[in-house]
């Protein structure tokens, strides 16, 4: 009999099949030879079946059916595929030895554990783990083929995975969508992203900008001159930077210190898929998951670059040889040959930890283009070609060599500080010099993406390729001097590039790489589904783009608040899901047990119920956009698919849109969300919107449709608190107060009424 291989694809079979069967007949949906049949999966073949497969009654979403934790999890085919499904289990029948050819990660395996769970195949299993389609790369996984059950652990995290997205996602949806009548998508990944987001959005919104002024002086000392920042507190005065402007200009300066140090600029890391998503998206404005989507097919389509679904920067010893059979490969490249003939392989070795460092290397190492020739790649697939191929070189090159030098000038007792950085030498650089973007962004502890807002004097270094030399000993001339008025800046919104940074490191501002490099274990989901983490969120109408830009719908806002209001905070705290990850990842590594992790996911699962029934059902429009979303697509998407459940099959979003009747729990009053802000309906007339706690006061959810009722935290002597807003709201006036006794004054007894609902006017009612 023949053995049955398993690819995950078509274009990994016929690759496969090129190589070990070079004379295999096309039969369509498989390939035969003499000793091998290879078929493939096309993707997930097989699911997690729906709830109602389990019971009738959960066709229909009741509040009171919750929650949902099956004995056992079924299987479901996708109908869509079910033929290949067909065609894999004949193909079985006639075969007595499987090998497992999908993708070498933890996705791969679990497509081929679902294939044989379902289908109930009991042949002996050999595993070919590949990170690359070359025919050398292929020839070699076969002479190596591995027994499946090393990878048993790998199975066993995946299925974990699967299941706790299914128990978090199928109840966690239902829940909240019941009880707020409105399709409220919860997953164990996503819905701390959407915290990540919408945290963010608040500290912009919260954010009070400062004005404030810099001044910069110009100085020369013979043929040199130079711009020196002042030191000192942050100035807020004009008048006071003025003063110090007036004061130094035309007169001397003397150089209080003068440091020069040499410094070397080492090639960025290889690329791991989040990396290279992060510099696609701000390079090119790539979104995760066209980069992914991009990369795949150079990988499986082209065969120029190595597996991309790694998080790994490194390689380990044994590439070092293949990097160097690559580096010879494209010397006769129209593109790179002229850098290859630059390059030198002295540099890549195994004893340069910033390249070959196995320790750091687990399933899959860097991305690295491979030998084979680019050809009829479209200009997207050039774009990030280019990224890969570069950074690789880059590695055969020295260090750039710079001279920093630091000076401190005084003049009329006030200081002003100079970096320079001047060239020396472009090493590795050089492969960029003919970029429109000559600074590629740098990964490692030097790097600090702007996104906090905050100071906005930066003392950054000037850089220059001219000699730069100063004389401590003799004076200078303060030249000129410019008075700048500036303003502190908000955080920035995420970028698919910095949210992909931020879930890599659960959320933590990290800048030390090799902490963010440890914590990549604990990442919210894995470089291969970051980016369909990120779609899911567009998908179901949680966010927005504008531009770059990744801006919180007020559906998002909503359900974040919703969520938080009911207390179950793990399922938006990035870092504790993140530690979710990790126990995923020590399970994959044999060091925790998948049953003791199932059981703490079916006890939040539990917990995530009885919280959700003790909350107060939303108001009835608290979901209303209060302008059309970015594109004007937010609210039909939000409708047609927002429960679907992570990991959940393609049936959820055709039967998940429960109406007030039949949810069992949903309410027609207007009540408002029980979420942190929000107080109630707003009294404007016929306005519909609902008041919400800012900074400084209670405005309405309409305001940027033309709603202008606000009602101030100070107001009339006293801080308003959330019960006086919605009795002004609703009644039109306060309880009792007790005003004055204070300076002589006498005491009184008072209401704040309400007189205007229009506006939100205010004044006192003596008793």
């Amino acid at each position: 009999m023949k053995t049955l291989i398993i690819a995950e694809k078509p274009d990994m079979g016929r690759n496969i099949a090129a190589v070990i069967e070079p004379k295999a007949q096309n039969r369509r949906s498989y390939l035969e030879g003499d000793q091998y049949i290879i078929t493939w999966a096309i993707g997930h073949l097989i699911g997690l079946a729906e709830p109602d497969l389990y019971d009738e009654k959960y066709k229909k979403w009741r509040f009171g059916d919750l929650p949902i934790i099956p004995d056992a999890f079924k299987l479901l085919p996708n109908p869509r595929t079910k033929d290949q499904l067909q065609v894999i289990k004949e193909l079985a029948e006639r075969c007595d030895a499987l090998v497992n050819a999908c993708d070498a990660g933890r996705e791969g395996q679990h497509i081929f554990s679902l294939i044989v769970r379902h289908l109930g195949l009991n042949q002996p299993v050999k595993r070919l783990w590949i990170s690359d389609l070359t025919a050398e790369t292929i020839r070699k996984g076969f002479d190596e083929l591995k027994d499946n059950e090393e990878y048993s652990n790998l199975t066993r995290a995946a299925r974990a995975r699967s299941e706790a997205d299914w128990l978090i996602g199928m109840n966690g949806s239902r829940a909240f969508t019941t009880k707020h009548n409105e399709l409220l998508s919860v997953g164990r990944v996503q819905t701390p992203v959407l915290a990540l987001i919408y945290d963010r959005q608040k500290q912009i919104e919260a954010f009070d900008s400062l004005k404030f002024y810099d001044i910069t002086g110009t100085f020369a000392q013979a043929a040199t001159t130079y711009r020196g920042i002042w030191q000192g507190e942050r100035i807020t005065d004009k008048a006071k930077a003025d003063a110090i402007a007036a004061k130094v200009k035309g007169k001397t300066a003397a150089i209080a210190s003068y440091e020069v140090k040499d410094t070397k600029e080492y090639p960025f890391k290889l690329y791991d898929l989040t990396l290279l998503q992060r510099e696609a998206n701000g390079k090119f404005g790539f979104s995760a998951k066209k980069t992914l989507d991009t990369a795949q097919a150079l990988y499986e389509k082209h065969k120029v670059i190595s597996y991309p679904r790694t998080n790994s920067n490194y390689v380990n010893e044994q590439n070092i040889p293949e990097m160097h059979r690559i580096l010879d490969s494209m010397r006769h490249s129209p593109d790179y040959g002229e850098y290859v003939s630059g390059a030198n392989k002295r540099f890549v070795h195994t004893g340069n930890k910033a390249v070959c460092n196995p320790a750091k290397v687990e399933d899959h190492h860097a991305i690295m283009p491979t030998m084979k020739k680019p050809q009829g790649l479209s200009p997207d697939e050039k774009k990030l070609y280019d990224l890969i191929v570069k950074r690789f070189l880059s590695h055969f090159y020295p260090a750039a060599e710079y001279k920093v030098h630091t000076v401190l000038t005084e003049v009329e007792r006030e200081s002003f500080k100079t970096t320079v950085k001047q060239l020396l030498s472009l090493g590795w650089k050089i492969i960029y010099a003919g970029d429109q973007e000559k600074k590629s962004p740098k990964d490692g502890a030097k790097n600090k993406d702007k996104e906090d807002g905050g100071a906005a004097q930066e003392e950054e270094a000037e850089e220059t390729d001219a000699p730069f030399e100063l004389d401590r000993a003799q004076s200078a001339h303060c030249a000129d001097i410019e008075v700048k008025e500036k303003e502190t800046q908000p955080p920035k919104h995420y970028t698919e590039g910095t949210l992909l940074k931020a879930m890599e490191s659960a959320g933590k501002q990290i800048e030390d790489e090799e902490l963010r490099d440890a914590m990549k274990d604990s990442g919210l989901g894995t470089p291969a589904t970051r980016a369909a983490t990120i779609e899911r969120l567009k998908q179901v109408g949680y966010v927005d783009m504008q531009g770059k830009r990744i801006v919180l719908t007020q559906k998002g806002r909503i359900a974040v608040e919703l969520i938080r209001g009911a207390g179950v905070e793990l399922l938006t705290s990035p870092e504790m899901t993140g530690q979710w990850e990790r126990r995923l990842n020590e399970i994959s590594r044999g060091q925790a047990s998948a049953d003791t992790f199932m059981e703490n996911v079916k006890k939040f699962t539990r917990l995530i119920i009885a919280k959700v029934g003790e909350q107060r059902p939303a108001m009835k429009n608290a979901f209303a956009a209060a302008e059309p979303p970015a594109g004007g697509k937010g609210g039909k998407r939000a409708a047609s698919g927002g429960a679907k459940a992570e990991g959940a099959g393609k049936r959820t979003s055709r039967t998940a849109a429960p109406s007030a009747k039949s949810s069992g729990s949903a309410t027609a009053t207007v009540t408002p969300p029980a979420a942190p802000g929000v107080v109630c309906a707003c009294p404007r007339p016929g306005c519909g919107g609902y008041l919400f706690m800012g900074r400084k006061g209670y405005g309405c959810s309409h305001y940027r449709s033309g709603c202008g009722f606000v009602i101030w935290k100070e107001s009339l002597g006293r801080t308003l608190t959330d019960a006086m807003v919605k009795s002004l709201a609703e009644k039109g006036k306060t309880g009792k107060l007790k005003f004055g006794g204070q300076d002589g004054e006498e005491p009184f007894e008072a209401r704040i009424a309400l007189v205007n609902p229009s506006t939100g006017e205010l004044a006192l009612e003596r008793v």
